[in-house]
């Protein structure tokens, strides 16, 4: 690996719909770092600091503020429409001043490359600033909003707009597996990008003991799951990243297994979820089953689900089946055949493009 001698600064825009753009894309940094260790990194999202410090480590400066947000949301699965078009509009009637706004951003912090997974008005900034920029991500929000606000009458202009960030950039590295995305004329396919977890379950059972262990997770935007209601299965522990109900010695919240996610994903008996880039990717590479909810309307869910279900044992049930009769889910799913696990290629293919960038930098040269 190459080990340049200058320093670089690398400006990190994660869109903050949840927490899976910014664990999605922090084997990637980690590839990069082990390329260039004096990397400079700056993160600009509205996800915690130490949400990111758990994925990225200590070492960046963070600006905790994006104009971005992807979906305004009901709950996980939920996407509030109204509320979304609502949004969108707002952004089409401010854009240019947003654009100059985060243009000047940059401007000031000088880096040398802009990556977003996946802020549109970045990318646009990026582009004025006149700073080389990438898109990575297995979804883009011109798509989405097309799939999901397309027949507004503000539509075609709003999509325009987004569509033309998206393109501004240098490339957009689609990773594997990822949506399917007409609006973008600059795709790169690449391999999954994702942490292979290590399986520390002798030090999981300090915990949780020797019977079987759980893991409930559907991201970090609210879901419409009560733990209250989670059945009690003989032999099962579960660790919640939901609310945990008082009384429940059998529900352990996330904070007191003591591990990182990955290592938490591959340790586990089962994954219980929603369908998500990061946790199905991370069970795809270590082999834990998923039960996971549904989501047919979700534009990435088709090439997602058929990824988890050639790497690992996956089923999809309705969150009615979870909740009434789990038992059942877990035995239907324990039953399936063993699958061939999954491989990260796109971290190290990520990396090189981003660090061809870094080195190649033209530094900032005003756009009209």
């Amino acid at each position: 690996m190459p080990h340049p001698s200058a320093s670089k600064h690398l400006w990190l825009a994660l869109s903050p719909h949840g927490y899976g753009h910014a664990a999605m894309t922090a084997p990637v940094i980690a590839a990069l770092r082990r390329r260039r260790p004096d990397l400079r990194l700056t993160i600009q999202t509205a996800v915690p600091r130490t949400f990111l410090e758990e994925r990225y480590g200590p070492d960046f400066d963070y600006v905790a503020e994006i104009p971005d947000f992807g979906l305004k949301m009901l709950s996980a699965t939920r996407v509030d429409l109204d509320a979304s078009a609502a949004a969108y509009r707002d952004v089409l009637a401010d854009f240019d001043r947003m654009v100059e706004a985060e243009a000047e951003r940059l401007r000031h912090a000088r880096p040398d490359a802009v990556l977003a997974n996946v802020p549109f008005v970045t990318l646009a900034a990026a582009a004025r600033a006149g700073i080389p920029a990438v898109a990575l991500s297995s979804l883009n929000w011109a798509d989405i909003y097309r799939r999901y606000l397309g027949d507004r009458p503000e539509a075609d202009s709003v999509w325009s707009m987004m569509r033309e960030s998206y393109n501004s950039a240098q490339a957009f590295l689609r990773v594997t597996p990822a949506m399917d995305m007409p609006s973008l004329d600059n795709v790169v396919d690449i391999g999954t990008v994702a942490r292979r977890g290590r399986n520390r379950r002798e030090e999981l059972a300090k915990m949780a003991g020797q019977g079987r262990v759980g893991l409930v997770a559907f991201g970090g935007i609210d879901h419409d799951l009560d733990m209250a209601k989670w059945p009690r299965l003989e032999g099962w522990v579960w660790i919640s990243a939901q609310d945990c109900p008082p009384g429940r010695d059998d529900i352990r919240p996330l904070a007191v297994a003591g591990l990182p996610f990955s290592d938490l994903a591959a340790s586990v008996d089962v994954i219980v979820t929603k369908p998500g880039y990061g946790t199905f990717s991370e069970a795809g590479l270590s082999g834990t089953p998923v039960l996971y909810v549904a989501r047919p309307d979700w534009p990435e869910s088709p090439a997602m689900d058929d990824w988890l279900m050639a790497h690992t044992k996956a089923l999809a049930v309705s969150l009615e089946d979870l909740l009434s009769d789990l038992e059942t889910q877990l035995q239907r799913l324990f039953s399936l055949p063993e699958q061939r696990v999954g491989v990260a290629e796109g971290n190290e293919q990520a990396a090189e493009f981003i660090e061809s960038m870094l080195s190649a930098g033209t530094g900032i040269c005003e756009r009209s």
